[in-house]
């Protein structure tokens, strides 16, 4: 078996890897790095890659992870696409703000395979097991294995914890390539949620705060409950993720829909309503949140600011700029849920994938066999088993 990580490695974006094994090709994954336009937008993959691919296989909607897909038709990619019907569902919102509109043209071509979470997907050389994320309806996990037993697992975007979404325990892999994107950072959910929580109940009036359309939000409306107000633009999306209660933490479904019926809609060109208002996305870089983050700046209207925000992106220069706070609701795995997959998962050599290598680093001898990697390595996993025997 052979990875080749063809973005999300030693950098936060772009998420992308390809195994190998047998002559059989597949790569899990596709982003776009919204903090570079320029250099690395689109994944570390030669058109020759690309051709030889036998199917690509999605996670979940977000940019980072699917924004590519038209790209790579364009690019020459002509194999099987695979991912859930909730992710293919949400996957053209997304292409529509990060695409062009020729990759975007270009995605709506494919004849899109719809798979449930559990399901495990035969290839032949290769299988691909599956199980829910916890980071977004429709999101999962992949582990592959071929004929020798070798496997890996690529977590993609995963939330252990998540009071709101469930995520299946993944099985033991010789290698795991996991959710890196917070580092180390030690803080747990339930204290992130009290500072959102005082952060919001301290200010009277209008308040901003921009989330993803996919995921968080869902998360924000059960921790904040219904004194709030969303884009109108927003309401179908949640309403069907809400609704689909397989994805869902028991009961979380018919109490989400509750709530939800109780939040306010509002649009632009409305005064701002005098409570919490959540808009996507949430960098400012696309839907109603750019002209909402403006606004909210002119107008001296608070922002609170919740996850990732790339470089150039107007969240972060509002948040540079002290025109806005930042408070992280976790949305991938804290440092303890970290170490207790790895525990779990028993690796023999763990990669982490989505965040720099400086952070990367500071993990060194804290976490089992950690390997450094960067994007555009390829990694020949039984030679390095073998070189490696104490792993």
């Amino acid at each position: 078996m052979r990875l080749h990580l063809h973005g999300g490695f030693g950098e936060k974006g772009r998420t992308s890897v390809g195994v190998e094994s047998d002559g059989l090709s597949l790569i899990f994954d596709v982003g776009i790095n919204t903090s570079d336009r320029q250099h690395a937008y689109y994944p570390a993959i030669s058109p020759e890659q690309l051709a030889r691919a036998h199917a690509i296989l999605i996670t979940h909607a977000h940019e980072d992870h699917v924004g590519g897909l038209g790209w790579c038709v364009e690019q020459g990619f002509g194999g099987r696409v695979l991912m859930t019907a909730e992710t293919r569902a949400d996957m053209d919102a997304c292409l529509a703000e990060y695409a062009t509109p020729q990759e975007r043209s270009a995605a709506a071509t494919l004849d899109i395979e719809e798979f449930r979470p559990g399901a495990t997907l035969d290839f032949g050389a290769l299988r691909v097991e599956t199980g829910r994320s916890g980071h977004a309806v429709g999101g999962v996990w992949m582990r592959a294995s071929n004929r020798a037993g070798t496997s890996a697992l690529y977590c993609g975007d995963v939330v252990p914890h998540s009071p709101v979404l469930a995520m299946d325990t993944p099985p033991p892999s010789e290698v795991v390539l996991f959710d890196a994107s917070y580092g180390d950072d030690p803080v747990l959910l339930a204290e992130r949620l009290r500072d959102i929580g005082m952060w919001v109940g301290s200010r009277v009036g209008p308040s901003l705060l921009p989330t993803p359309l996919i995921g968080r939000s869902l998360e924000l409306i059960a921790a904040l409950g219904p004194n709030l107000a969303i884009h109108r633009g927003m309401r179908a999306s949640i309403l069907q993720q809400v609704s689909q209660r397989m994805w869902l933490q028991p009961g979380m479904s018919d109490q989400l829909q509750a709530t939800l019926s109780r939040i306010e809609d509002w649009t632009e060109g409305e005064p701002f309503p005098a409570k919490p208002l959540l808009v996507d996305d949430g960098m400012g870089l696309s839907g109603p949140s750019r002209d909402a983050i403006e606004r909210a700046v002119r107008d001296g209207v608070p922002i609170l600011l919740t996850g990732h925000l790339p470089a150039g992106s107007p969240a972060e220069g509002a948040l540079k700029r002290r025109q806005a706070d930042w408070i992280r609701l976790p949305t991938h795995p804290t440092w303890a849920e970290t170490t207790a997959l790895i525990s779990q998962c028993g690796p023999r050599i763990s990669i982490g994938h989505s965040c720099d290598e400086a952070t990367l680093r500071r993990m060194v001898g804290r976490l089992p066999n950690l390997h450094i990697a960067a994007t555009g390595d390829t990694l020949d996993v039984e030679a390095l088993l073998h070189a490696h025997p104490t792993l």
